[in-house]
């Protein structure tokens, strides 16, 4: 089971994070369509039609998947012939119980992702989880070089070590294929026992300061490589004394603002490219809804408050915070009246293959039906392709040629 879950964690999670150089926008307009209009801005390049609805709908979408490489993958066509967001990759396929899903080895990595990306009319999100120590997809059991967990980082407090073995990650990740570590996490260390953070060594600290201090260090340091990073579990899972893979988790109790520190002070310094949610629960931001479905949480606190108007990606909807007190599509249509963008299904808690088709028809008849306006579809498609013309222009350096 704990090696289930290690598996299954993650997506398991000053500039307005999200502006390409100028003139780069129009570069990725998916399918043929448009340029986005940013919110609260004209677009940057005149365009005579929209994209359909169920195209921007598809980019919303980061998705969980079978199979070694591009030919195998069940995910490909529904990248080449829908417009499908983005892919996540893991090690371990938790439903079958095998510890072979998408990654066998760097070259094969490499070769998956090239042919994945390929596919693809628009530069396509693939991500996976690289926090370091037990949370690291890329790990030594597949050929790919040790890590050290947050934890350990954040005991030995040296923040130039920190970058420098953030950066060793990014280029791991770079040579892979995948620009977007789902990490590093932000949770501030309130309870060691939490048995999804503390437990896991998943955190920097209890001080909100050397959290702060070394995800800078891991966000830069990933830049260097043209790797993009996501803050998590937002507004906070490092009190909980649960965990939300398997259930309802209320901190309500146990949460304290000092938790929104690190997300205040990245947010403020312009390093904050994505931001993941918790399905934590907490009566004090939102008596009703966990925050991934809260728009007091997301919309009030995360845009609102602390000003972020980047993209937002929720946390594996499949996981059982959710799906035990929600239907599916209650969850779809909350989790978008929230202000979420990047819907994330990992595919790995439990397996369905038919979830892209089944979630693109969703959300275009939530949108036919007035319980979604179009225009909340739109936005988010503007902030995720503003990411996207980020990716495009990401220039990583070459691999260092191996040693003769």
């Amino acid at each position: 089971m704990a090696s289930a879950l290690l598996a299954a964690c993650g997506v398991d999670e000053g500039e307005e994070a999200a502006s390409p150089p100028a003139g780069r926008e129009g570069d990725v307009s998916p399918l043929a369509g448009p340029s986005p209009t940013p919110v609260g801005g004209p677009p940057s390049v005149a365009s005579p039609t929209p994209p359909p609805l169920r195209a921007i709908i598809a980019q919303m979408l980061v998705v969980g998947f079978r199979g070694l490489t591009a030919q195998e993958a069940d995910v490909a066509p529904y990248i080449r012939d829908w417009g499908l967001g983005g892919v996540v990759l893991f090690d371990y396929d938790v439903p079958l119980g095998v510890p072979v899903r998408n990654i066998q080895g760097p070259a094969q990595v490499r070769a998956l992702t090239a042919g994945l990306k390929a596919l693809s009319p628009v530069p396509l999100i693939v991500c996976c989880d690289q926090e370091g120590g037990r949370v690291a997809r890329l790990n030594e059991r597949h050929g790919f070089p040790p890590t050290l967990s947050a934890q350990a980082l954040g005991e030995r407090n040296d923040l130039a070590y920190t970058r420098q073995q953030a950066g060793a990650m990014a280029a791991t990740l770079a040579e892979a294929g995948i620009n977007l570590n789902l990490a590093p996490v932000v949770d501030v260390n309130l309870n060691p026992q939490n048995p999804i953070i503390g437990q896991l060594g998943r955190s920097f600290s209890a001080d909100p300061q050397v959290v702060a201090a070394h995800a800078l260090e891991f966000i830069r340091a990933h830049r260097e490589w043209g790797v993009l990073c996501t803050l998590k579990h937002f507004p906070g899972h490092g009190s909980s004394r649960g965990d939300t893979h398997l259930g309802f988790v209320d901190v309500t109790d146990t949460w304290s603002p000092v938790e929104l520190e690190p997300y205040r002070r990245i947010i403020a310094a312009g390093e904050a490219d994505v931001i993941m949610t918790a399905h934590v629960f907490n009566a004090r931001l939102d008596p009703e809804h966990p925050a991934t479905l809260s728009q007091k949480t997301i919309d009030g606190l995360l845009r609102g408050e602390l000003g972020f108007q980047g993209v937002v990606m929720s946390d594996d909807l499949q996981m059982g915070a959710i799906r035990q007190r929600y239907s599916y599509e209650k969850a779809v249509e909350l989790c978008i009246l929230a202000g979420v963008d990047l819907l994330a299904i990992a595919n790995n808690s439990i397996y369905e293959p038919d979830i892209v088709p089944r979630t693109i028809d969703l959300v275009e008849r939530l949108v036919r039906e007035g319980r979604v306006p179009e225009a909340r579809i739109r936005e988010s498609y503007a902030r995720i392709q503003r990411l996207k013309a980020r990716l495009a222009v990401a220039a990583p350096p070459e691999p260092s040629p191996p040693a003769v």
